[in-house]
């Protein structure tokens, strides 16, 4: 399928920054629905297609071992009620501040991820932490 097409590289990229000790949080795709210029029912579909895509992204991080940040949570209610401060003159990219709001957002998995905060202990809505890696069979837990 094209959301498995898609996520595969994602957890390899995954995988290769975790073997040289990186820390890694993923953005999971916004949800395209707010882009207005798109007419319906394109945007419809386009915000269903973004949804089960960022699911399967942030499924796909968490189980690599990898923070995810559902964009369309944190950041998204901001881009569809504020259009016009949050996305630059063509419609399509986020302005100035929707970049900044989109990193302000991100950080408390940043930060969890760096250590700096227990993941554990209550993320925001919105921001999943790694799943733990599994116990091989025999091993005391």
């Amino acid at each position: 399928s094209p959301v498995t097409d898609s996520v595969k590289p994602l957890e390899e990229a995954i995988a290769r920054l975790r073997e040289r000790g990186t820390a890694v949080v993923v953005g999971t795709c916004p949800d395209l629905g707010a882009l207005r210029p798109v007419p319906q029912p394109l945007r419809a579909l386009g915000s269903r297609a973004s949804r089960q895509l960022a699911a399967a992204q942030a499924a796909a991080a968490v189980r690599s071992g990898a923070h995810a940040v559902s964009l369309a949570e944190v950041v998204g209610p901001f881009f569809i009620t504020n259009p016009d401060e949050m996305f630059s003159l063509d419609r399509f990219h986020p302005s100035a501040l929707g970049y900044k709001r989109t990193a302000k957002a991100m950080l408390p998995s940043v930060l969890a991820a760096l250590g700096e905060h227990d993941a554990h202990q209550g993320l925001p809505f919105g921001h999943l932490p790694p799943e733990p890696p599994p116990v091989p069979p025999g091993d005391p837990a």
